[in-house]
């Protein structure tokens, strides 16, 4: 009989076994990795690409290119384009960030090659409208509109614009921006950007060789020739020489504040170490910044920090909106456990609950086919082997509160943070 008075054994977490993914080469040039799961009829078909180098005098060509995607072909329009995918209970979605664009479609696989050509009809023939393209423009603009209110994405706009300048990492569009694009300039960097040679595509699910036989039928032969050099390489400004960002906004209860710097990104040796530091600082809800802010002084609903790793750059942020009238005292309580993870060692209790935090969501992350299909993309992109994963873990095991202080003091110094109040200061 079980007895209730026992608590479950504990156990740590060892290894991280990932799958790995088998890989081929269309005569194209377009690369498939392949995640071959073998039970459920469900498969997902990511197509990526390299977003095209900046253009200033263009600023949003590569998400306007891409988002624009499904508002139709020469043989199919939006509607007829939403209304086959629902029809096969199909799912389409097209992504943007900063480094690359895609198209995701996740289908059964007795339907694939229906749906698929649907994707193949997209990726090779997509003419952006007019009368979409107009549409685009007037409900962007509308969005933007709306979002400027909002005192954390204009946080975020200026935060990035300072760290990153005129470059695609510090894009913040204006109304004006949406004005420019042209129905000539979509087909010309559509054309330029969705080649074979460009694109990255990674099956998830169940990829048996029937389905590979679909997706080399439909693209390998006939997915047009390539039109031009693709240009991929992006440019990072040199950051702002002002720090402080303050704009008012009147009446406001809240304030916005971003506070972070340029940072190392994924390729780094140090990365994996500076994720625990960051988690004890602000990145789980248990961290430091929450057990202040938000518990102790209840200057705020949520503030956290995090690490973002991009293919030429890298941002360590923290981000928060605390009332207006304790804003000033709020930045004061950020700085102070910032300074003390530099002058105070962690206790072992803290650095093992951020241990075990770190270890279960990685392990809780990769609860299926899909999710180790996405660990291996942060692999790929960042040019780096599963042998990452492993120096990770060993990292997160093994640290020691001494490396972290050593670490704080090496890439934090909260006199040189950029800081950005939007609402009262």
């Amino acid at each position: 009989m079980l007895n209730r008075e026992t608590p479950p054994q504990f156990n740590g977490v060892d290894n991280i076994k990932l799958i790995h993914p088998q890989a081929s080469q269309l005569a194209n040039g377009c690369k498939i990795f392949t995640f071959d799961s073998g039970d459920q009829d469900l498969v997902r078909i990511e197509f990526i690409f390299n977003n095209l180098k900046f253009d200033t005098k263009k600023p949003l060509l590569n998400v306007a290119t891409n988002t624009m995607l499904t508002e139709g072909t020469s043989k199919l329009n939006a509607a007829q384009i939403a209304d086959t995918v629902d029809f096969y209970g199909a799912f389409l979605q097209v992504d943007y960030s900063y480094d690359h664009s895609q198209v995701t479609l996740y289908s059964l696989t007795k339907h694939l090659r229906t749906t698929l050509a649907v994707i193949k009809d997209i990726l090779t023939d997509s003419i952006f409208p007019e009368k979409e393209l107009e549409t685009f423009v007037r409900n962007q603009q509308q969005k933007l509109q709306v979002s400027m209110q909002k005192n954390d994405f204009v946080a975020r706009r200026i935060f990035n614009k300072a760290l990153y300048g005129e470059t695609i990492y510090g894009l913040g569009a204006e109304p004006e921006d949406f004005k420019s694009l042209t129905r000539a300039d979509l087909l010309t960097h559509f054309q330029q950007m969705y080649q074979p040679a460009n694109c990255t595509a990674i099956v998830a699910g169940k990829a048996d060789p029937e389905i590979l036989n679909a997706v080399n039928e439909l693209f390998e032969g006939n997915w047009g020739e390539v039109t031009a050099v693709v240009d991929t390489k992006q440019v990072v400004a040199d950051p702002s020489a002002d720090r402080f960002f303050y704009q008012e906004k009147a009446g406001a209860l809240q304030s916005a504040i971003r506070i972070g710097t340029p940072f190392v990104n994924r390729m780094h040796p140090d990365f994996p170490a500076l994720q625990v530091l960051n988690t004890v600082l602000g990145g789980y809800f248990g961290s430091r910044l929450m057990a202040n802010i938000r518990e102790d002084k209840g200057y705020t609903y949520g503030i956290g920090s995090g690490i973002t790793s991009f293919k030429k750059a890298g941002t360590f942020f923290i981000a928060s909106e605390v009332g207006a009238d304790v804003c000033k005292s709020a930045i004061e309580e950020i700085e102070k456990e910032v300074n003390r993870l530099k002058t105070e060692p962690v206790s072992e209790e803290e650095l093992s609950l951020v241990r075990n935090y770190m270890l279960g969501s990685l392990l809780g992350s990769l609860e299926n086919v899909f999710s180790h299909a996405d660990k291996f993309k942060n692999l790929y992109f960042a040019g780096l082997d599963y042998e990452y994963y492993d120096r990770y873990t060993d990292t997160v095991k093994n640290i020691n509160a001494d490396r972290l202080q050593e670490l704080a003091n090496k890439y934090w110094n909260f006199e040189d943070f950029y800081k950005v109040v939007v609402g009262k200061y």
